[in-house]
């Protein structure tokens, strides 16, 4: 299968409910991650489409009926948008794969049920208390009233467009706020295709805009002051100067930033299933994953059997074509990502880890962004492949004395988004995760499926 969506009016930018013609001729080719060649052409914001598109969300918070509407009649929106995404899925589907690489076979289910999400946050219309009655002190009654924070600038990344759109805007949505979705200009079709969707149902108009831009015209949007509040998901380092930037004017942000999470392996939990587990999770958008598991702990004894395990694995998955029904693997997005992977393992190399699997671009790929899936073993956690994030399919095995140890291991490191410990005896792994300092702990896998949990990270994995 080699699905190409088409978009209605991509030379545009949708702003105040229409297609508004762009303020310059400026635009961004996107590539096909598989091919390199060019997928499509959008129209690239500049300062001034910026302010058109934050002016109309601010026009239809402050003067329009979105944060008027009850509850309720917001959540009709949500679900009629829940409806026409998956009228599209299809398309979300294909476009993410071209776009970012990851298998047809993957996005396209993980597509449907993200667009439920949009359904979800309808369904608390009904359970969530929007105004919570308490007695206070003093013997009156007092009202804790939760309000929409007005304009939200979500500025999303290239990895998983639609999904980390959608985590913010469904939310936001139903509170009442409005919104200007800043796309990635390495993967803007995801949001293209939302903003026919909000056309489609009558979204009333400047409650959704959708522009795409580069690096500074995405600070002007951060430093506007029409904007309330800042969502922002990528890379730590960006953060870093979202939140400097926000701090000026004292702007509210919540940021999901960078990871290097940590698998605490015990010595009682099978080694082929972990090996499944690992594999299947690196496998899963080429390793472009924030949550991604890339430090695996393991019991000193039973380091050089994991190793052997998780390389038999990897020289078995087959990385191509991302639409071909037999791959397991697709490319990186783009080619700046597979020099970035590629210099990382030149790192490994150099630092004295033992390369076990993987380490090149397949030889029978004469194109497209692809690499091999990696095994690093005997890693040291003060090394360079085991402190930053690689941003790629490269695990690093760090042999470890005992339990303690291990999680101190973990926990040495800038970040804590999320980590894992992978264990039979639920009380013994609940009592290691305890000692994790991450947002997020799993138990055996890999499993990013219950928003109802909430996301968050320690350190600088993010804010909020």
């Amino acid at each position: 299968m080699n699905r190409t969506p088409s978009f209605q009016q991509p030379d545009k930018f949708f702003i105040g409910g229409r297609w508004a013609d762009p303020s310059s001729s400026s635009v961004i080719e996107v590539l096909n991650s598989a091919t390199e060649e060019k997928f499509f052409s959008v129209a690239e914001a500049q300062e001034a489409d910026v302010n058109r598109a934050v002016e109309a969300a601010r026009d239809a918070f402050d003067n329009g009926p979105w944060p008027r509407l009850s509850h309720a009649e917001r959540a009709h929106y949500l679900n009629v948008l829940t409806a026409e995404l998956q009228n599209r899925a299809e398309d979300l589907a294909a476009t993410w794969t071209i776009e970012s690489g990851v298998t047809y076979s993957a996005s396209l289910p993980t597509t449907t049920q993200v667009n439920y999400l949009f359904a979800y946050y309808a369904s608390l219309a009904d359970s969530f208390q929007f105004v919570e009655r308490h007695q206070l002190s003093n013997g009156k009654p007092g009202l804790l009233v939760h309000e929409p924070v007005g304009v939200v600038a979500a500025i999303v990344p290239w990895n998983g467009p639609h999904m980390l759109s959608v985590f913010k805007l469904a939310p936001g949505l139903l509170a009442g706020c409005t919104f200007v979705l800043k796309a990635s200009p390495e993967a803007p079709g995801a949001a293209y295709i939302l903003a026919e969707a909000c056309e489609k149902i009558g979204l009333p108009t400047g409650v959704v805009n959708v522009v795409t831009a580069d690096r500074a015209v995405s600070e002007h949007l951060v430093r506007h002051p029409g904007v309330d509040k800042v969502a922002f998901t990528g890379s730590t380092a960006a953060g870093r100067r979202i939140a400097s930037l926000c701090g000026e004017r004292i702007a509210r942000y919540t940021l999901e930033l960078g990871g290097k999470s940590a698998a605490v392996v015990l010595d009682d939990y099978d080694i082929d299933k972990v090996a499944d587990a690992l594999t299947g999770g690196t496998a899963f958008l080429t390793g472009q994953v924030c949550f991604a598991l890339t430090r695996i702990i393991v019991p000193r004894s039973r380091h050089d059997d994991i190793v052997d395990a998780l390389s038999t694995r990897f020289n078995g998955l087959r990385v191509g074509d991302p639409f071909h029904e037999a791959s397991h693997m697709g490319p990186l997005a783009m080619q700046r990502q597979r020099e970035r992977v590629e210099h990382y393992i030149q790192q490994g190399k150099a630092g004295g880890a033992k390369l076990a699997a993987g380490g090149g671009r397949p030889t029978h790929l004469d194109r497209g962004f692809y690499i091999e899936p990696t095994v690093f073993a005997y890693v040291e956690n003060s090394s360079i492949i085991a402190q930053e994030q690689i941003f790629g399919p490269v695990l690093s095995v760090i042999p470890a004395d005992d339990e303690q140890q291990a999680v101190a291991i973990a926990n040495d490191s800038i970040y804590g988004l999320n980590a894992a410990v992978f264990s039979d005896d639920p009380e013994r792994a609940y009592r290691v995760a305890r000692g994790f300092r991450s947002g997020v702990v799993m138990h055996n896998g890999l499993d990013m499926g219950a928003m109802e949990m909430g996301v968050g990270g320690f350190k600088q994995s993010g804010v909020g």
